[in-house]
């Protein structure tokens, strides 16, 4: 488990699109969003917004919520160790939240677009960026009247890397070399973050 704030707040502003649980009528209903991270509090907010339709959405005003933020994963073949009678395994980062939620009320969801889409177009530089001036009033009105927003300020957060920690470090280089061979995307992140992981 990972508790230090700092690098679980550096993991949601890379990975900040996630998945919203909560319980509606007994069953666990799931949403999906882009969030925007405050410090408010001592393990942080973040802020999102949903369709009206969507059920999650329909949740009151102190509503528990829990929030993931899947990160990198990749498959581990045992071929790769060193140490012979090891199984296939998966390794992943995580990072999950609970909270309590809050609807936000019309000027603070303006808000919430206003720093969601700068946050993004920011990434974007040196495009001029997008901002909701470009909307006319009234299709602001629009978008603001179909969708909910929501402030969760976190109770609980905990990363959970699962890097092959706990294998000797001959088998741990294995992993590595044999997921920097494979070379997509997610194994390379994979392999990264086990050397980052290794150094500490």
């Amino acid at each position: 488990m990972v508790d230090d704030v700092a690098a679980l707040h550096a993991f949601i502003g890379n990975r900040p699109f996630a998945t919203i649980g909560v319980v509606v009528e007994s069953r666990v209903v799931l949403a999906y969003a882009p969030v925007v991270l405050d410090a408010g509090g001592a393990l942080g907010t973040v802020r999102f917004h949903l369709a009206k339709n969507n059920p999650v959405a329909a949740v009151a005003d102190g509503a528990p919520m829990q929030i993931s933020f899947m990160g990198p994963d990749a498959y581990v073949s045992p071929d790769w160790y060193v140490s012979q009678g090891l199984v296939p395994t998966w390794n992943y980062m995580a990072v999950e939240g609970e909270g309590w939620a809050r609807v936000l009320p019309d000027l603070e969801l303006q808000a919430l677009l206003v720093d969601l889409s700068a946050e993004q177009e920011r990434q974007l530089l040196p495009k001029k960026p997008w901002t909701v001036d470009k909307l006319t009033a009234d299709r602001l009105a629009a978008l603001t009247n179909a969708i909910v927003g929501f402030s969760v300020m976190f109770e609980k957060l905990e990363g959970k890397f699962k890097l092959s920690q706990d294998k000797k470090p001959e088998d741990i280089e294995g992993v590595i070399a044999g997921l920097e061979a494979r070379g997509d995307a997610a194994s390379l992140a994979v392999a990264k973050a086990m050397r980052s992981t290794r150094r500490l």
